[in-house]
């Protein structure tokens, strides 16, 4: 095993408590040729990038993967620290959620399933693939060489098929379910750190966004334009019977209402535009709110509707579980994501 780079040392030594001795020898390998290997980053290609492809037991490098002892949450752990410290060492710590499908075949791949294809389908086009369903957890992070914010992925896990769960004799855990999981644990890894997370609509759901309110992480993610909001409940008056209201008086029938009232009050702002198309320039109008539904919790949220003053997309909503939250920071939160 060749020594470590000086430059890397420090970080690649971080995540030496995680193995045994023997272990650590192929994982040093696996992270130094994971660094400088070009394209697919397999095991066959980490050991031809670090002359060891001719390596009689080059089995046990890829034991590391499947059988060593060792703890992947543990590792993300230790990851996402030197990432904050090395990118954002103040103010807060931005957070995106999403899954993503790895084309896969073949019988003995248990967990996989059949799911919508995001690449291939379109509003008007189904297309079906089959696949594993990963879900990664990134931090968002500005790149001062590269002039634009970068997703940096920390923590990846498998989300296995509903017929997967089913032929183990497991409860099924849904996409919400893992990503609820994965996100917690953040909150305890960053004590006293202003956390937010970014999801796209997927992750607009009473029962997750509320989970996250108590577990101290702020949510922002879209919002349908159909939604039905309300105002705050009003204080409780002494002597009142019944219970408690949960809601105010309702936010028109929907929401989106305001886009069309005269009244509704416009601020124009400016900032970095989606999928890094430039300065754009949009009017965005907020309030705060709560979002209920029968049988599901109360979450107080703050809703934003976009509209582009030259009409090149559709208005949009967005939400966030801080109500105090600046409206213009929670665009930039969902526009670099």
């Amino acid at each position: 095993m060749p020594p470590l780079p000086a430059r890397f040392a420090g970080t690649i030594l971080s995540f030496a408590p995680l193995f045994v001795h023997r272990s650590w020898r192929h994982a040093q390998a696996l992270l130094i040729g994971a660094i400088l290997c070009p394209g697919r980053r397999t095991v066959a290609s980490v050991l031809r990038i670090t002359g060891r492809a001719r390596d009689r037991h080059f089995v046990n490098t890829h034991r590391v993967l499947s059988r060593a002892a060792w703890s992947p949450r543990s590792a993300a752990r230790i990851l996402l620290r030197l990432l904050v410290e090395a990118f954002v060492p103040h103010g807060p710590v931005v957070l995106a959620l999403d899954d993503t499908i790895e084309r896969r075949w073949g019988r003995r791949i248990q967990a996989r399933g059949i799911y919508r294809d995001p690449v291939r389908s379109s509003g008007a086009h189904f297309v079906k693939t089959s696949g594993l369903r990963w879900m990664s957890l990134m931090l968002l992070a500005p790149i001062p060489w590269a002039g634009r914010v970068w997703a940096l992925p920390f923590l990846t896990a498998l989300v296995p098929s509903e017929r997967a769960y089913r032929e183990r004799g497991h409860r099924h855990k849904t996409l919400l379910d893992v990503g609820r999981q994965m996100t917690l644990p953040a909150r305890r890894w960053l004590p006293g750190r202003d956390l937010v997370l970014v999801g796209d609509s997927a992750f607009s759901t009473l029962l997750f966004l509320d989970a996250l309110r108590r577990g101290a992480v702020t949510a922002i993610t879209r919002l349908r334009l159909d939604a039905a909001l309300y105002d705050p409940a009003p204080p409780r008056l002494p002597g009142t019977i019944g219970r408690p209201r949960k809601t105010g008086a309702q936010l028109h029938k929907h929401y989106n209402k305001i886009l069309t009232e005269p009244a509704t009050i416009w601020q124009q702002v400016s900032g970095p535009g989606w999928h890094g198309t430039g300065e754009r320039r949009i009017e965005i109008t907020s309030a705060s709110a709560v979002w209920h539904h029968s049988g599901l919790p109360v979450v107080p949220v703050r809703w934003v509707l976009i509209r582009d003053p030259e009409n090149r997309f559709e208005p949009q909503g967005l939400l966030c579980t801080d109500p105090a939250r600046d409206p213009t920071q929670i665009v930039t939160c969902l526009i670099l994501s």
